[in-house]
């Protein structure tokens, strides 16, 4: 015997049911399916719409338990009973595979804010390093560069130096000769003496050029620095 009430027979009700469940078997088969795909719209609409499913299986379930126990043959309601009972342990079995689903995704969706927020500092802290590379680079280049201009104006200088050095040993072999020349013609004390001084004035001249190329060469070093 079967009784009525609700949406309409306990018949009517148990093939909605079935269909429900079906449906939303089928649904959790899609979704283990998108799980890793990028469809996350279908994704979210599909989990909701299954959601909604076994819900309303559940109240279907609540129905039915009123309806068969209104049945007045022992036989009938006990069938009824187990169908019922098989309906609702099946509507929980899906509301648990469901609920996986939706911690599964849960940890992959953080676990994938992780790898990102993990690639971006990466990211920072590689760029960081490639920075201070560069900046390192550029130093050395600097360092090498002011390394070669240094030697160049030292070779310089000393090339400066030679030469004057050179001129100051032909300037006194050249007074040599004079003085050697001047004594044989017999000339007076005074006019060597002023000569010697003449002679001390060139070497100070001398000096006076030596120290200010010194001092030419380091300005010029330290203006290109």
């Amino acid at each position: 015997m079967e009784g009525a009430g609700g949406g309409g027979t306990l018949s009517e009700i148990y093939q909605s049911a079935k269909k429900l469940l079906l449906r939303s078997r089928d649904g959790i088969e899609r979704l283990e399916r998108l799980q890793y795909s990028t469809s996350s719209g279908t994704d979210s609409d599909l989990s909701f719409a299954i959601k909604k499913d076994i819900n309303q299986i559940q109240s279907l379930c609540m129905e039915m338990d009123r309806l068969w126990r209104s049945i007045a043959a022992k036989s009938q309601r006990d069938l009824w009973k187990r169908k019922v009972e098989q309906v609702a342990e099946e509507a929980e079995s899906l509301r648990a595979s469901l609920d996986k689903y939706f911690s599964r995704n849960q940890k992959r969706m953080k676990e994938a804010k992780e790898r990102a927020d993990l690639l971006g500092r990466a990211n920072g802290d590689s760029a960081h390093v490639l920075r201070i590379f560069d900046e390192e680079a550029q130093a050395m280049h600097s360092v090498r560069n002011s390394s070669r201009e240094l030697a160049n104006s030292t070779a310089l200088g000393e090339a400066i130096l030679s030469s004057l050095s050179g001129h100051r040993e032909r300037l006194k072999s050249a007074q040599r000769k004079a003085l050697d020349v001047l004594n044989t013609v017999g000339l007076s004390n005074s006019v060597l003496r002023l000569i010697e001084r003449r002679n001390r004035v060139d070497q100070w001249i001398k000096y006076i050029g030596i120290l200010l190329t010194v001092i030419i060469v380091l300005v010029i070093v330290w203006w290109r620095h």
